[in-house]
């Protein structure tokens, strides 16, 4: 029996090492991530853009920020859920066990409301995630006012910065269709396929 051919990427990734200039860009997401991501081989094609984005990156990623890195992913996670991006759902779930969080509070992201393995601080964040992710906005003075007594005004910043640092890699990888790599791939699988998640277009050659 015949294999099923998987059609090819929209826009193919670009080789690491196609554009020079991008060395110390690309080097950033791999220390990251542990791999660089198809999202900017594909980007590579307009060099600035992807020097930007890697600062952008770096600011929202920084070590000595006032929000855990791990938490930011399943942020994250939220975010690219309400937008409805397999991709970067994948992403933020491989990325956020890169960052330490526990397998059990990654599998029970999606009842987050009810789980008791987040606080109440944390579940208002993630409401706030899927609110602001949402078309239209969804967040109201009263979520905005929950956020602020459970998180500073820094804190707030950098979770906003998160959602919408998001909302652009969702409208580019579900626009590119961008090819998952095998470790977002198995994230996926494992813990997210039960709740309907599938890689569709982004299991392109």
């Amino acid at each position: 029996m015949d294999q099923k051919v998987r059609p090819s990427p929209r826009l193919a990734p670009l080789p690491v090492g196609h554009t020079p200039e991008l060395k110390e860009s690309l080097e950033f997401s791999k220390r990251s991530l542990g791999f660089v991501p198809n999202s900017m081989l594909i980007m590579q094609r307009k060099p600035k853009l992807v020097k930007v984005f890697s600062q952008l990156s770096q600011a929202i990623w920084d070590p000595s920020g006032e929000v855990d890195r791990g938490f930011k992913r399943l942020v994250g996670h939220l975010a690219s859920r309400a937008a409805g991006c397999a991709y970067c759902m994948a992403h933020t779930a491989e990325g956020s066990l890169h960052y330490g969080v526990e397998e059990r509070k990654l599998a029970a992201v999606w009842e987050f409301r009810t789980s008791p393995l987040f606080t109440e601080a944390e579940r208002v964040a993630l409401d706030f995630a899927l609110a602001a992710a949402s078309v239209p906005n969804g967040v109201t003075d009263e979520m905005f006012a929950e956020m602020r007594r459970h998180w500073s005004e820094n804190q707030i910043v950098e979770i906003t910065a998160v959602i919408a640092y998001f909302g652009f890699l969702n409208r580019w990888n579900d626009t590119m269709g961008t090819p998952l790599e095998p470790d977002p791939i198995a994230a996926g699988e494992k813990y997210l396929a039960s709740h309907g998640w599938k890689v569709g277009k982004h299991a392109r050659a």
